[in-house]
Formats: C-alpha cells, structure tokens, sequence
C-alpha cells in the first residue's frame, strides 16, 4: 500500500478544492447530468450547490488548517478499515465521512447509495489524478466485508438493522433528525427570505433542512407567506409539484387548517418531521419554557436556526443550514475523535 503522510494528505485536499472550484476539464459535468437523470430529485443545480459548499466550507485552506491542526493529526499507529454506508438523499451527503476517514489515515471502504452512484467515484477519480496513492485509501464496495469500524447513515428503520449487523463493531449510526427553526416575529424580510434556503434547498429533504417552525402566539403569517413565495420556481419541479398537489388535496379533503403560498403549505402539527412541500409549525409562549421543550427532544433535532440561542443546541442564523463547516458533526457526534481512538 502507497502510505500518504499527514502533509500529503493535507495538501491533496486543498488541491482538490481548487480543481472542484475551477472544474478547468468539465470533468464534472457529465457526471452531473448522468445524477440527474438517474435521480431527479438531485438536480444539475442542486448538485453543483453541493459540491460549492464543500468547496467553500470544507476545502478552503483557512478552514482546513484550523480544523486539521485541533486534532494534532499524525499517521495512525495501525491503519483500519471504515465501512461507511452512505445516504442519498442530497448530492454528496457522505462526503464529510468520507474526507474524516482520509484525513485521519484510515481507509475508506465505501457502500454508496442507489440515489447517488455517481459522483464520488468521480471525486476520488480526482483525487487519484492529483496524487496516485490516494486509491489505496478508498475502496467501493457493493456489500460491506472485512471491515474494523462502521459509520452508518440511514432512517430510523434501517438504523435498527444497522445495530443488529454493525453493532458488534466499533460504530456511528444515525438516525431520522430534522432542523428546526425558531421566530419570534422581529425577523427582517431579508432574515425571512433567508429562511427560505433553510426549508427548500435540495426539495427540503436534508436531515439539516427546515422542517418545522416554532412561533410566538399570534404570529402574523403574511411576511413570511410572501418571503418564502420568492420561492416558487420550485414547483416547476415536477416531483415537488406532485408532492404539492397530493398534500394540498389531502388536506382539503380532511378539512385540515392551513396556510399556503402557492409552493409550501404551512399546518399546526407537533411532528417535528413535514411531508415534501409542506412545513408543521407549533406555537410557543416563552423562550426559556421553549428551551426545556427542544433539550428534552434533542435527539430528534439536528439544528436549529433562529436569532435566540439555546444551550445545549446547535443554532445558525437564518439561511445557513445547509452550509455546515468541518466542526458540524452529523447528531453532535464528533467523527474524528471516533475515528482517531480506532488506532
């Protein structure tokens, strides 16, 4: 095996993040449009959001550095393989896992999803351009075997029988978690359109997208209905639409009380988890009863943006929940301390 040092491995990152930034060769785009029209939730522009966002916010040397430097990375005493099975929900939803699993010297071995077959294998092609030995780093694979660790994403259901393969083995497995947000009805209308990124980048279906609202009482609707109406390009999307449609009807018919713009439809419902092209509110009292209220259902919550802070939560400003750094570990789990301890 071709060992890459710290520095190596370090320095391939930075360069892929100016060879995704440049894309000089295109070598992205037919892969781009092959996602698409394999899935066509992952649109050609919210994949290239994606990959912007990993470029800006995890390849940037600054932010490398830091983050590299706070573990005081060196070569592990004893190289292990990671299984890593990966969601596909959003364009690259596992490539934080993957990046940890490099940068902390182990071995990737990789079980991609269906939804998203494409894409990192063409990434790593990338990486093997740049530095040759980085393919002895990465191994995809159609069924996990001979593996030493695993990290698992999946929903509740599949995280069951995650526990019951993996549980044996050192592991992370996730479950279903939602983002949240929380008004309190002084928010600006830039701070409101802003929101509208938090709830309908990538369709709404990312574990860090908005999918409830907490409100003061008597919340006045119209700003916000006429911010997130900025957003109505979204329904030309014909699997959006449909979703739209069928919620809409559905709650005609069950005579279910809503609020609607023409491209979200808005319900009072406790559910932290809303239907494609619908978002559940609840409304609140005082803030620091609210503060107890989301400690105690943490585990179901995978951020919250807001202009209040609340202890014990990981809150961003209106707009940035689909922009997390190499610090946002997935559920609060921190996947290189997990990983460094694995040698």
């Amino acid at each position: 095996m071709a060992i890459m040092d710290t520095k190596e491995r370090y320095e391939l990152l930075v360069a892929l993040g100016e060879h995704l930034k440049a894309d000089a060769d295109g070598f992205l785009a037919a892969t781009v449009k092959r996602t698409a029209l394999h899935n066509p939730w992952l649109t050609e522009d919210n994949q290239r959001q994606a990959i912007a966002a990993i470029v800006d916010q995890m390849l940037q040397p600054e932010q490398l550095s830091a983050w590299w430097n706070k573990y005081a990375l060196t070569e592990p005493v004893q190289q292990q393989k990671v299984g890593l099975v990966l969601a596909g929900n959003l364009p690259l939803v596992g490539f934080h896992d993957v990046l940890c699993v490099f940068a902390s010297g182990h071995k990737a071995v990789v079980k991609l999803s269906d939804k998203d077959p494409y894409l990192l294998p063409a990434i790593l092609r990338a990486m093997r351009q740049i530095n040759a030995k980085s393919e002895s780093y990465f191994e995809l694979v159609e069924k996990l075997k001979g593996f030493d660790a695993v990290i698992a994403t999946g929903s509740n259901n599949s995280a069951r029988y995650f526990e019951a393969y993996f549980g044996s083995y050192p592991h992370i497995i996730r479950r279903n978690r939602n983002g949240i947000a929380v008004l309190t009805g002084e928010e600006t209308s830039e701070e409101l359109l802003a929101l509208g990124h938090d709830i309908f980048d990538y369709f709404g279906l990312g574990c860090r997208n908005v999918a409830k609202l907490y409100l003061p009482k008597d919340y006045q609707f119209e700003p916000l209905l006429e911010a997130l109406h900025e957003y109505r390009q979204i329904v030309n999307h014909t699997k959006y639409k449909n979703n739209f449609d069928y919620n809409y009807a559905l709650y005609v018919l069950n005579k279910v009380q809503y609020q609607a713009n023409g491209c979200v439809i808005l319900t009072e419902n406790s559910s932290l988890q809303s239907p494609i092209a619908c978002l559940h509110y609840e409304y609140y009292e005082q803030v620091d009863a609210l503060q107890e209220q989301l400690l105690s259902i943490r585990d179901e919550v995978q951020l919250v943006v807001s202009r209040a802070q609340f202890e014990g939560l990981p809150v961003f400003p209106l707009g940035q929940a689909q922009q997390p750094g190499l610090d946002d570990y997935a559920d609060g789990v921190d996947t290189m301390a997990f990983l460094l301890q694995l040698s």
